[in-house]
């Protein structure tokens, strides 16, 4: 009995130094993550960009030269591997919604709005905290529609019905025809207002310990007038407003001195010039049929992201057939660089096509200057480009898609120069700061942004 007594008191020590040495989260903590849609380093290192508010967190805190994002360098995807420390390859968004596909002779189309649990396929920060007793707010943010582990949400398309937006409809802050019609408003920058004003919201009467936030006007903006414009160069002085609207919040709400802060970006930005009709090729070689602007059969299809594309044999039974002539029509279209096998998607942190639909049987990339749009109909395949004169999509491994990243509040230290993260480090120092773990992720911990522990 003795020795039987001892194995349960050693028994019970262990655990209780396991639970010692891994305590639950601070619920007085608060982190949040904002992400400024489309926001390349090369423009942050230009000193005569008036960002007030970013400059100022950034002295105030740790700041990077660069930040590698993911493959492809497109918004849903990168979004996801900051709230999930892993890459395309393993947390599965590849599109800003999901590709379904159609039948072998259709092409295949995307589903924007369906439940995160479809797109996600690993545990993202939010859940995990959500998991820790902690709560969770997002404004904006993407692949995250009808997360049960978000405690209160103000989505891109917001509801009626929703919580958070009946209340700003009872301070007046959105009327009935605007909370209805927030979606189809062309005025991006009006949007992003009514987010701010959300978020601010959310953090004064709801405190959350964590709140991802995302805002869009600057990626707009880029794409339609030119990374480096005048309209800009306006668009991130815009969004620096908005954001010092939310750090006066945080003061206002008591809670700056318990929140940490980390501001990125999904992708940067490249100068477009000319557009590439993929799909156009196809057609006129015999691969696909069209009706005006309607794909109506096709042996292949190419999905476009700006400066990536992916193209499909639309039929997997033909895919040894129709694969190298696809291959072959497609890298003759003038301005395409490179046209790679998607089984070598893993090389570029994305995945195999056998384990994920959306993985296309061959990635391409354009050159400088060129992006690709899915256009079928024309005789042109490369046109000039008019309203959309920049664009991201373009390897990871390119600087002008490096974004930035910068880290203020408590915990981060002041003063420090990194000189390259990867958004895959975000999730895991978030997670950090937020006393939550995040399992098997392909980043780190940013350690050296960090105070030491008490």
């Amino acid at each position: 009995m003795l020795r039987l007594s001892s194995l349960v008191a050693l028994l019970i020590a262990l655990c209780t130094a396991v639970h010692a040495a891994d305590p639950a989260p601070d619920k007085d903590r608060h982190v949040i993550l904002i992400s400024i849609d489309g926001f390349p380093a090369w423009m942050w290192r230009d000193p005569s960009l008036s960002i007030p508010n970013l400059r100022r967190l950034a002295a105030e805190g740790a700041v990077a030269d660069a930040m590698t994002v993911s493959n492809p360098s497109v918004t849903w995807i990168n979004h996801t591997t900051m709230v999930t420390g892993v890459k395309p390859e393993k947390h599965g968004v590849l599109y800003n919604g999901l590709l379904v596909r159609q039948g072998p002779t259709l092409p295949p189309k995307i589903e924007q709005w369906v439940d995160k649990d479809r797109l996600v396929r690993v545990p993202t920060l939010y859940d995990v905290a959500f998991k820790a007793g902690l709560t969770t707010a997002e404004v904006d943010w993407v692949a995250i529609t009808r997360a049960p582990t978000i405690t209160w949400s103000f989505p891109e398309i917001p509801s009626p019905e929703g919580v958070i937006e009946k209340e700003l409809y009872m301070q007046g802050q959105l009327t009935g025809d605007e909370l209805t019609d927030i979606a189809r408003m062309r005025n991006i920058a009006w949007r992003d207002r009514q987010w701010t004003n959300a978020a601010v919201h959310i953090l004064k009467t709801r405190k959350p310990n964590l709140l991802l936030f995302h805002l869009l006007t600057t990626d707009s903006t880029n794409h339609t007038y030119g990374p480096g414009s005048m309209a800009s160069y306006t668009a991130y002085g815009y969004a620096d407003q908005l954001i010092g609207q939310l750090l006066s919040a945080l003061k206002e709400s008591g809670m700056q001195d318990k929140t940490s802060i980390i501001v990125g970006t999904d992708h940067g930005f490249k100068k477009v010039s000319k557009l590439i009709y993929l799909n156009v090729a196809l057609r006129k070689a015999g691969l696909l049929q069209a009706l005006g602007s309607k794909v109506t059969k096709c042996d292949g299809y190419v999905f476009t992201e700006g400066g990536l594309a992916f193209a499909f044999v639309t039929d997997p039974a033909r895919k040894a057939e129709l694969l190298p002539r696809l291959k072959e029509v497609l890298e003759k279209v003038e301005g395409v660089d490179k046209v790679i096998d998607g089984h070598e998607g893993p090389a570029l942190g994305m995945p195999l096509p056998e384990n994920n639909e959306g993985m296309g049987d061959l990635i391409l990339y354009p050159k400088a200057g060129y992006a690709f749009n899915a256009l079928a109909a024309g005789e042109d395949e490369v046109v000039l480009s008019t309203g959309y004169l920049g664009t991201h999509g373009y390897p990871n491994t390119d600087p002008e898609l490096d974004g930035i990243f910068l880290a203020w509040g408590k915990g981060i230290r002041q003063g420090m120069k990194l000189p390259r993260v990867t958004n895959l480090d975000v999730a895991p120092t978030l997670a950090r700061l937020l006393g939550v773990k995040l399992p098997q992720v392909d980043g780190r911990v940013l350690e050296e942004i960090l105070e030491p522990a008490p």
